[in-house]
């Protein structure tokens, strides 16, 4: 059974589709076999009910409470090795990682995002898609490095402009897109079909 430990920063629409997919999967002829042991979070605001509501332990790290990004990066990483995951997820999690706790994990360390990677990297990336006047966006996951979403790309998936889209209209395209890729990458990951160290390397 895959262990993963996901990281949150806000309502966790991701990680509730990844949790209801290995849901759905079970009794099929096809289960995906892995299991979310701990959800993590860097505010309290971060939607943690989800992990209260199916018995998942949880935990909150905030940047506040030490002196540094550094300092921080190890309480977090001390947390998520607690549960001897067998892979991290970034998902939704807004705060760039500091390299120790990178080094730490990857290439166990994955995050999805908005967009067809190398293309519109950084924190707006449907905006600038938008501002840009592209016709095409896209989604990916990737393996997490020390730079702004430039790890290598384990999977990724192009979605069409639309005439009249809106940041609001488009990223609720890609999120779509975006869920089934990570949802393909734990399982690729639980049947061994993604090499995480092939892809790193």
């Amino acid at each position: 059974m895959l262990k993963l430990v996901v990281l949150i920063s806000g309502t966790g629409s991701n990680l509730r589709s990844l949790l209801e997919s290995i849901d759905a999967s079970r009794g099929t002829d096809r289960p995906i076999e892995a299991e979310v042991v701990a959800i993590g979070a860097d505010t309290p605001a971060a939607n943690l009910e989800l992990a209260a509501e199916r018995g998942i332990p949880s935990f909150v790290v905030r940047p506040a409470d030490y002196p540094d990004r550094a300092a921080w990066g190890d309480a977090l990483l001390e947390r998520v090795l607690e549960f001897e995951p067998d892979a991290t997820i970034l998902s939704g999690f807004m705060r760039l990682v500091p390299p120790r706790f990178v080094e730490a994990l990857a290439p166990r360390l994955l995050n999805t995002h908005p967009a067809y990677l190398p293309e519109f990297p950084g924190a707006h990336a449907v905006r600038d898609a938008l501002a840009a006047g592209a016709d095409r966006t896209g989604a990916t996951v990737m393996v997490v490095d020390n730079g702004v979403d430039t790890g290598p790309i384990i999977e990724q998936r192009r979605i069409p402009i639309l005439p009249g889209d809106d940041e609001a209209a488009l990223h609720e395209r890609i999120k779509v897109v975006e869920r089934e890729l990570l949802t393909d990458t734990v399982r690729g990951l639980a049947e061994g079909t993604v090499n995480l160290k092939e892809i790193a390397e």
